[in-house]
């Protein structure tokens, strides 16, 4: 059964965000790990809009509607009802996105996500051709037994990017995922629901401006880039601590 998915239709937060992700949208450099990372402070490769109050808060609470917080989605990890979202626009060709999902997102799942603090959505936004479609058609597929954040593992290993992503690897990725029913995994993957669901993660990540990858939202708020941990960690706990203020009104 496909999954329920809100409209993407925000109005003019979609227009404000598309300049704030555009504008910051990742390059082939490597993020600088000497640049300032308070969230308000640009870092090379991307910049993350500030945690604190300011004028743009009406669009960042708009642009948190994105978050689907689905209790029975696949490619989501954590309470549905967590104070902070991170929606995360990725692709599986994407170096970038595998440094991210080796080196930060296990601590930020540990520090966070565990305690109930943070949910993670992912979203696919394949935009390395033929291979990265058929990377994030195959993740969706491995989602629908229940496989996908061990399909995820799998393709983001290390030197997992290199071997590529035909047919007969896929198969592999899945196998080493746990999937248990390959000839259905086949089929999903190929499927036309398949296809739906993937375009539609990359309509919603072209109308914020994430042409490039990594992209993220904390609560409405971009981060581009593979940003050091402490932003993302900063973000989260700014984003964590404003949710508890707003409880205590």
């Amino acid at each position: 059964m496909p999954v329920s998915r809100k409209p993407f239709a925000l109005g003019a937060a979609v227009a404000a965000a598309a300049v704030l992700l555009g504008v910051v949208s990742y390059t082939a450099a490597a993020p600088d790990p000497t640049a300032p990372t308070a969230p308000t402070a640009p870092t090379a490769g991307g910049s993350v809009a500030g945690a604190s109050a300011d004028p743009q808060a009406d669009m960042y609470r708009e642009l948190a509607e994105l978050a689907r917080r689905d209790p029975a989605d696949p490619l989501a990890v954590g309470r549905a009802d967590a104070p902070v979202v991170l929606i995360e626009y990725a692709d599986f060709a994407c170096g970038y996105c595998g440094k991210f999902a080796r080196d930060t997102a296990p601590a930020l799942v540990e520090k966070y996500v565990d305690s109930g603090t943070l949910r993670i959505e992912w979203r696919n936004l394949p935009i390395f051709g033929a291979e990265s479609e058929a990377a994030a058609r195959a993740a969706w597929a491995a989602g629908r037994q229940g496989r996908f954040w061990q399909f995820h593992a799998a393709a983001y290993a290390e030197g997992a990017k290199e071997k590529g992503f035909g047919a007969q690897r896929l198969k592999e990725l899945a196998e080493e995922a746990g999937v248990k029913d390959l000839n259905r995994f086949a089929r999903d993957a190929e499927s036309d629901a398949a296809r739906r669901a993937v375009a539609q993660d990359q309509q919603e990540a072209y109308g914020l401006g994430a042409t490039s990858t990594p992209s993220f939202l904390v609560n409405g708020r971009p981060i581009a880039g593979a940003q050091p941990r402490e932003t993302f960690e900063q973000a989260i706990a700014s984003e964590a601590a404003g949710a508890g203020k707003g409880a205590e009104r």
